[in-house]
């Protein structure tokens, strides 16, 4: 399924976005991630990142948004963006977490190239519970989420569940 939000702004539903995984989780810690991409496949690499969440002992997927194909901020010569939300369960502490999504970013071919460049995914931490982190490496809740059409509006659909 397929809907125009605006002139730049379309939401799509795939098999895994948006969708309901586990109801209940024994792990400590709430997470809300955001992920994004615009290089390859972006669909299929997101697809393969939840077959990785659920096959990894030390998260328990809880539920995805919708996906949103928006234009990209920053560097603009690029192609557009598909961005959605997964919330998820894990015992990892923060810096842990971090370090584990970086090497799934690494995992899906993530280069670092230059601030707001193209990227085959991207896993930012939104949301750690109801922790507030600021650090060198680490700023939680994620820095200018609340500014981010790509954040606010698969966020929206899964705080209405």
């Amino acid at each position: 399924m397929k809907k125009k939000l605006s002139h730049d702004l379309t939401l799509f539903h795939y098999p895994n976005f948006p969708k309901n995984f586990n109801i209940t989780s024994n792990k400590k810690y709430k997470v809300t991630i955001g992920i994004g991409g615009n290089i390859g496949d972006t669909k299929k690499i997101f697809d393969k990142l939840i077959l990785c969440l659920k096959k990894d002992a030390r998260f328990t997927l809880l539920m995805s948004s919708p996906l949103l194909q928006n234009p990209p901020f920053g560097f603009l010569e690029q192609s557009d963006f598909l961005n959605g939300i997964i919330l998820l369960k894990t015992d990892l502490c923060p810096n842990s977490f971090l370090k584990a999504m970086q090497r799934y970013e690494k995992k899906f071919g993530r280069k670092r190239s230059f601030q707001d460049a193209p990227r085959t995914l991207d896993i930012d931490i939104i949301f750690f519970d109801n922790k507030k982190i600021d650090t060198k490496n680490l700023i939680i809740p994620h820095k200018n989420w609340a500014n981010r059409e790509s954040v606010i509006i698969p966020l929206k659909y899964i705080k209405n569940k």
